[in-house]
């Protein structure tokens, strides 16, 4: 099967070693995304649904260069820095996913890589052939 890596062009990338998404066969998946923009601008501040919001987009984005789409996404993953703030998070995700309803988690983790981003999330997406 055909491997395709499609690259953010984050100077991260290529210091740590991985893709923005992976495309193999039919399967795409999404590497842990958080809310910062093309400048590495944090997006949404201190509001979880904002970051949520951001990072979903940002999803979408690369699953349409991949050639596909949010109604191919059947796995999310959202690591929360705060789970009392879930419904927030599970808001954004829910305006949406409402209609496609992947399998998803909600993990709380003790931090992501900076403090100040309140959740990261990584999608998988199946391509129907």
């Amino acid at each position: 099967m055909q491997r395709t890596n499609y690259s953010s062009g984050a100077k991260w990338e290529d210091i740590v070693g991985y893709s923005r998404a992976v495309k193999v066969g039919n399967i795409i998946e999404v590497t842990g995304t958080v809310a910062v923009d093309d400048n590495s601008n944090l997006v949404g501040g201190n509001d979880a649904y904002e970051q949520t919001k951001f990072i979903i987009q940002k999803i979408e984005a690369v699953l349409q260069k991949a050639g596909a789409s949010l109604k191919d996404v059947v796995r999310t993953r959202m690591f929360v820095t705060d789970i009392s703030r879930w419904e927030e998070y599970g808001k954004a995700h829910g305006e949406f996913f409402a209609t496609i309803k992947p399998c998803t988690s909600m993990i709380e983790v003790k931090g992501l890589i900076a403090p100040e981003y309140l959740i990261e999330i990584e999608a998988t997406a199946i391509l129907q052939q």
